[in-house]
């Protein structure tokens, strides 16, 4: 099981409610997954120097201000913290690869949920309905986002299992399926300085594609890479900070379907969550192949 959406929008009217159509869209596919629920939400770029970071706690008692001031007397600088429920985005002023190391080592209480220019990324174990709720989804705006429910297989139902999963900046991955190497990968990728958080199979499709980008490939390379790296099923949505791309595995396993109107692109699992969207009933709807990479990419400021 498991359900994916993703959206892109390419007109003001999307991406100033592009957690409200989100939201729905999640709400949607949550009988596919009502274990858990995520997004990751593309908006409001770090200045230039500085980085966005955001953070889990599992103490519902953590003194979000204090750990600002940490980071600010630590790195030149952090804002206020932006506080969802049990998460919280800071934009801090170095960047996102100084700032995620200084909280590893000084705050090892606390989970990197993503960090980079734009990812901003919420999880939680629980329905999606009230997922969407506590976080708050509906008053996002955005360019793009990816969102998750959750039906558990290889791990257990924590908000960490939970996806995204993000293991490089600005880069996250939802996935629908299962791994079977993914206990080896997982070695592998260690061995090349890839950091995992948990045992969960997606995490470590997330691992593969840092490592294949650090190492130069472009998004769709690393993507087609997948094709004979990674056994199992999957129907993969990736973000990125300019856009969003979709893989489905050789046999094309598990379903996906892809909509695309002058306003947006959308994806997911089943298309009663695209049917929610302004304009659906005019889309261009297609069943995505398999083994082929899909991409959008915003326009160049």
């Amino acid at each position: 099981m498991c359900g994916i959406v993703g959206l892109f929008g390419k007109s003001a009217a999307i991406t100033e409610t592009l957690g409200a159509h989100l939201a729905e869209m999640l709400v949607q596919l949550g009988d596919r997954g009502p274990d858990s629920a995520g997004v990751a939400v593309y908006r409001d770029p770090a200045p230039p120097g500085a980085c966005k970071v955001s953070l889990f706690s599992p103490d519902p008692g953590v003194d979000w201000a204090e750990v600002g001031a940490e980071l600010g007397a630590a790195l030149g600088g952090a804002s206020s913290p932006e506080v969802r429920a049990t998460h919280a985005v800071f934009v801090v002023e170095t960047d996102a690869t100084a700032a995620t190391a200084w909280l590893r080592a000084h705050r090892p209480d606390l989970r990197i949920m993503s960090a980079g220019e734009r990812i901003e990324i919420y999880k939680e174990a629980g329905l999606p309905r009230d997922v969407v709720r506590r976080f708050g989804l509906e008053d996002m705006r955005g360019s793009h986002a990816l969102g998750h429910t959750r039906m558990a297989t290889e791990s257990r139902v924590t908000t960490q299992a939970s996806h995204p999963f993000s293991t490089g900046l600005d880069l996250c991955l939802v996935h629908n399926g299962s791994l079977s190497n993914h206990n080896a990968l997982r070695r592998e990728l260690r061995r090349e300085g890839v950091e995992f958080q948990t045992d969960n199979d997606t995490e470590v499709a997330a691992g593969y594609l840092t490592w294949r980008l650090r190492e130069g490939d472009a998004l769709e390379a690393a993507l087609e890479g997948c094709l004979s790296d990674l056994d199992g099923f999957y129907t993969f949505a990736v973000g990125t900070a300019d856009g969003f791309a979709v893989l489905r595995d050789p046999i094309a396993c598990k379903p996906a379907v892809l909509a695309e109107t002058d306003d947006w692109v959308a994806m997911a699992s089943e298309y009663r969550a695209i049917a929610v969207l302004p304009g659906a009933e005019d889309a261009a709807v297609w069943e995505p192949a398999p083994a082929h990479v899909y991409s959008w990419a915003l326009e160049p400021v």
